[in-house]
């Protein structure tokens, strides 16, 4: 039997947020800087990475649901803390590896570049995953659900704006240990003082004759089903962009020098955002408030297809006003989340395996993104730091108008879907 929480105070939002951040400080860079670091240092091309990309992220994102399962399967009233805790030393050793490989040459770069990106994804998945199962078990509460949320997603982004500041003044090192002292940091405030949810009875039916339909479990569940379909075509429009952001402020704006300018701009407008849209959801509910942020994120970044050399003020601009979008879209789909669990009755019992799926979801967006969209470009003619009017023109077509028409189809979605009174 599970005891209600109480409201959670500024201590508990803090002990349980702040390990978003050295997350994030993971997810910027192997999305944002990954390409451009293998392709500039070892001379890869945009489709061989985009492979590796997408087989490492298939491989990852399969696992998830799987790990989720083993999440819900735990006996221990602290699983969620004991698998933060095992996840801990993969993230610190397969960051170190993939951003500062040795001098090598030939296919041992691939067989780097892929055995790297795969503990790296492990590590991050079965932190992730617990990580947020955690919170969608503290509370049930509308009031809380979002709070929550925009507290860790609030810390996560003080990590992107982190990730992608000290590069440029610290070079990959002073990223890498400023990573590494963040996440001891939070491990340990997180193990001693965050709150342990309340735990159902775990799921304890046999692996072999279960696995299955207990993995699919979330999607028997109609509610949940339209949520990830929403969430799924969202993420791949954010997805997109984001792989190609290094490349458009490069080559189509001409101010590669700015570029992590352009990122803090964007990920300090969601992080300031995120007051606006916990009092929007808490006025007008989760969906609705994410409905909203949805045409705000079209109606600011369409415009990003007409930018040439050097509208650096322009594209500031837009970064301000897609940023705030962000904020929503970090803050309210797990809020969602919690609330159909908690309506579906699998509170405290299943939230590993609801995470797993959506954490495939998540990972699916990116491995489309860069193994779609990277090798499609070189295809249209785009070469990295090559002026040339067609692939120009193909590069700001994939990284403004493509996003925004599968925004507008994700829009369209939400508004139909049931979502809205939970």
């Amino acid at each position: 039997m599970r005891h209600p929480q109480p409201a959670l105070s500024r201590t508990d939002l803090l002990a349980y947020g702040l390990f978003g951040m050295p997350l994030a400080m993971v997810a910027l860079p192997v999305y944002v800087y990954v390409p451009q670091l293998y392709a500039t240092r070892f001379g890869l091309s945009l489709t061989l990475i985009g492979i590796v990309l997408l087989l490492a992220r298939v491989f990852d994102a399969f696992l998830d649901p799987a790990l989720g399962l083993w999440i819900d399967r735990s006996r221990h009233a602290d699983a969620y803390r004991r698998f933060v805790l095992g996840a801990v030393p993969l993230l610190a050793l397969g960051f170190i590896a993939l951003f500062h490989p040795p001098d090598l040459s030939g296919h041992a770069v691939i067989g780097w570049f892929l055995a790297a990106l795969l503990v790296v994804y492990v590590g991050f998945s079965l932190a992730t995953i617990s990580h947020q199962g955690w919170g969608a078990a503290l509370t049930q509460q509308q009031s809380q659900r979002s709070r929550l949320t925009a507290a860790r997603e609030g810390f996560g982004l003080v990590g992107v704006v982190i990730a992608a500041a000290l590069p440029a003044v610290a070079g990959p090192w002073g990223l890498t240990l400023a990573f590494l002292l963040l996440l001891a940091v939070a491990v340990l405030l997180l193990a001693r003082s965050a709150p342990l949810p309340g735990r159902s009875a775990p799921v304890q039916t046999g692996w072999s004759a279960t696995l299955l339909p207990e993995l699919l479990h979330p999607f028997r569940n109609r509610l949940f089903r339209w949520l990830f379909a929403v969430f799924l075509v969202n993420g791949i429009a954010a997805a997109i962009p984001a792989t190609l952001f290094l490349f458009f402020a490069s080559d189509r704006l001409q101010l590669a020098q700015y570029a992590g300018l352009f990122l803090v701009l964007y990920f300090v407008a969601a992080a300031a955002s995120m007051p606006l849209w916990v009092a929007l959801a808490k006025r007008f509910g989760e969906a609705r408030a994410w409905l909203g942020a949805m045409l705000l994120a079209v109606a600011a970044f369409v415009w990003a297809y007409g930018l040439h050399s050097g509208d650096g003020v322009a594209f500031g601009v837009i970064c301000a006003l897609s940023g705030i979008a962000l904020g929503a879209d970090l803050a309210l789909p797990p809020a969602l989340l919690a609330a159909v669990i908690g309506k579906a009755g699998d509170s405290g019992r299943r939230e590993g395996v609801y995470f797993g799926a959506w954490s495939w979801a998540t990972k699916m967006n990116l491995a489309l993104a860069a193994g779609v969209s990277l090798p499609l470009l070189a295809r249209l003619g785009y070469v990295p730091g090559v002026q040339d009017a067609a692939g120009a023109a193909a590069l700001s077509v994939a990284y403004a108008l493509v996003p925004c028409a599968l925004k507008l189809i994700a829009a369209a979605l939400l508004w139909r879907a049931p979502l809205h009174h939970i």
